[in-house]
């Protein structure tokens, strides 16, 4: 695939063997590296700070034999570059006059590009900078001469791929992004979706935690890509120690790590998606506003050629909305239920109720309602028996999913009521002339509006509130009953798809609740996802699936994620799927679900159009209040048409 179409570039960092002082080993190092990066079709590579001469040279950076030394391998360097299809940033020291300047040298297409100095030099601890070099505050030349021919000077310079306008690049070095406003913020105003930092960094105590949670910030803060390449272990001297720690991070995302300490040197790789940065970008109005009026930069152009690759170089997790880690997964799940209990809490003292009505069936969804509203009740100080776990067996009602419904209830000190909605459902196939044993649409909807008319009327019978069970999978799918289960009068699991749905009832079960409540929870987990609308098998188990009818949940949960989440194009959704999914679905089962996703998604919005409050919980919310704004009649055909 041409990863340029999907708006993808390929990137690295690299921290090469040196020596201190020998320029020739490490621009041999150095063009080694990059034949490396070049094979792997990396576009774009960031060396470490000063990595033509090292960076612990001393009082050597005054020779002036180090210097023409370090300015032949920079023009080695360059000339490379015209074979090898990679643009890179090496580090050397430059002198301009009368002064010595720290510099990121960017080179391409056989040519030197551009030459950024170092502005902000440390001068403290174990840093001398200041003994040496210059700060490009002190620059006066917007070019210079060197390896023969005039070069752009300054810290004004952003590059631009001519093939892929939109990667702008902007660089800065080691200290730079130590600083209170680090110049990067500045570039990433311009337009800099990608930068690079050129650093040694040495290495100390807890130093490799804060490194990495400063590179993962800034990437955030500036909705970019930040690549930092921390020279390594080769540039160890006297009282210092390196590591090489070299970072690649998008949005404040981790997309690759470099292990520390390692001789040999390391070369990261990663795709870097510019379209989901400029995405996030386009929604933030903040970014925008962000711009310094007075600031100008100079636009270098490099050629670069586009990147065919086999597959993605970057992680894609298969659940977006559940972190992978187990202590990160309980602590999304605590805050996710610590936000449910405290909207409900806050619409109960609005309202001055002080009673609730849920429909419980035994599945995962009205679980996790009821869990979240007896935990609401706790914040609130009102009895357990407040809450009316109303079970409406029907036609396609399992003695399981009963019997864990009302066990539940029981055990959580609820007001349990039983009623059955096959005597009224009938009646209603009466009046309509409907026979029962044609299992169609009409079928299994009379049974939820059925539901739902009971759930309506206790609540005024109780003078309670309707607490809605439908999660956000389900409301994306329109996977509810118009004016059934679609309604109720605060929908508390709104904000929470299916796959993290299962995992709060989980977590419930292993940290908030005790005794024989988590052992009914488990085995609600357990059970398959259905409606329970359609008659049970003959062995009395559930007949209807819901992932047979429209499509698995952590499919489906994917392609909402980076649909809404970032405007992602189906035909990009399905690169990320088959990346995600490797090994569990081919290529045309994901363009089947995929398709059926986009059906589902536009042909439902009607519902969404008209839904009841619900708590936001994540970065995805369909709310017709808050977050999404969709015309009930737009056509797909154009979403479609993308998917092969």
């Amino acid at each position: 695939m041409n990863l340029s179409l999907f708006d993808l570039f390929r990137v690295g960092t690299a921290s090469p063997a040196l020596r201190v002082a020998d320029v020739e080993y490490n621009t041999d190092e150095i063009l080694a590296m990059m034949r490396r990066a070049a094979e792997r079709e990396c576009r774009f590579v960031v060396f470490p700070e000063l990595c033509i001469t090292g960076y612990t040279c001393g009082d050597l950076f005054h020779q002036t034999a180090l210097l023409r030394a370090a300015e032949r391998g920079l023009e080695r360097i360059a000339a490379a570059t015209e074979m090898l299809d990679c643009t890179a940033i090496v580090g050397l020291p430059i002198a301009i006059g009368g002064r010595l300047f720290n510099c990121a040298a960017t080179v391409s297409s056989g040519q030197i590009a551009g030459i950024v100095p170092k502005t902000f030099i440390p001068n403290y601890a174990e840093y001398q900078e200041a003994r040496w070099f210059s700060s490009a505050r002190d620059a006066i030349n917007k070019d210079i001469e060197i390896c023969g021919c005039t070069t752009p000077f300054g810290t004004d310079i952003l590059f631009r791929v001519e093939q892929q306008p939109y990667i702008i690049i902007g660089t800065e070095i080691c200290e730079d992004l130590w600083s209170v406003v680090p110049p990067s913020c500045n570039q990433a105003t311009e337009g800099a979706i990608i930068l690079a930092n050129i650093s040694a960094s040495n290495e100390t105590v807890g130093k490799a935690d804060y490194r990495r949670r400063l590179v993962r910030s800034q990437s955030e803060r500036c909705l970019a890509a930040y690549l930092y390449a921390a020279a390594g272990p080769g540039e160890s001297t006297t009282d210092l120690v390196f590591g090489g720690h070299s970072i690649i991070t998008e949005n404040g995302m981790l997309l690759a790590e470099a292990e520390r300490f390692d001789f040999g040197g390391k070369l990261l790789i990663a795709d870097i998606d510019a379209g989901r940065l400029l995405a996030e970008r386009r929604r933030n109005a903040s970014f925008g506003l962000s711009k310094r009026p007075e600031s100008a930069f100079r636009i270098v152009k490099i050629s670069q050629k586009q990147t065919e690759a086999e597959r993605l170089l970057r992680p894609v997790h298969h659940a977006p909305f559940v972190p992978d880690a187990p202590d990160e997964r309980d602590t999304r799940c605590q805050e996710v239920f610590a936000m449910q209990t405290t909207a409900l809490a806050k619409r109960m003292r609005h309202t001055g109720l002080r009673s609730a009505i849920i429909g419980v069936s035994g599945g995962i969804d009205s679980t996790l309602a009821l869990l979240a509203t007896i935990r609401t009740f706790d914040k609130l100080g009102l009895p357990h028996n407040g809450v009316t776990a109303v079970v409406m067996p029907g036609f396609g009602t399992t003695k399981r999913t009963r019997s864990n419904a009302g066990r539940l209830s029981e055990l959580l000190g609820c007001s349990l009521r039983v009623i059955s909605i096959e005597a009224a459902v009938r009646q209603h196939f009466l009046d309509l002339g409907h026979d029962e044993n044609i299992h169609d649409i009409l079928f299994e909807n009379a049974q939820a509006r059925e539901r739902t008319q009971i759930l309506m009327d206790a609540a005024h019978q109780s003078n309670g509130l309707v607490i809605g069970t439908g999660d956000l999978s389900e409301i994306a799918l329109g996977w509810c009953t118009y004016n059934g289960d679609h309604i109720s009068m605060y929908g508390i699991n709104a904000g929470i798809p299916k796959t993290l749905a299962r995992y709060m009832v989980e977590w419930a079960a292993d940290k908030e609740f005790s005794g024989e409540i988590p052992i009914v929870l488990r085995d609600i987990i357990a059970t398959p996802v259905s409606p329970e609308l359609l008659p049970p098998a003959a062995d009395g188990n559930i007949e209807q699936f819901t992932e047979k009818a429209i499509g698995p949940y952590h499919l489906h949960d994917f392609f909402l994620y980076y649909a809404v989440r970032f405007g992602m194009p189906p035909a990009k959704i399905m690169i990320y799927a088959e990346e995600a999914f490797r090994g569990k679905y081919e290529r045309g089962e994901i363009s089947h679900w995929l398709k059926i996703f986009y059906r589902r998604f536009f042909t439902q919005q009607f519902k969404r159009s008209c839904m009841p409050d619900g708590v936001k919980v994540g970065g995805v919310s369909l709310s017709p209040r808050g977050d999404w704004r969709m015309p009930s009649d737009a056509e797909y055909a154009v979403w479609l048409d993308e998917i092969s």
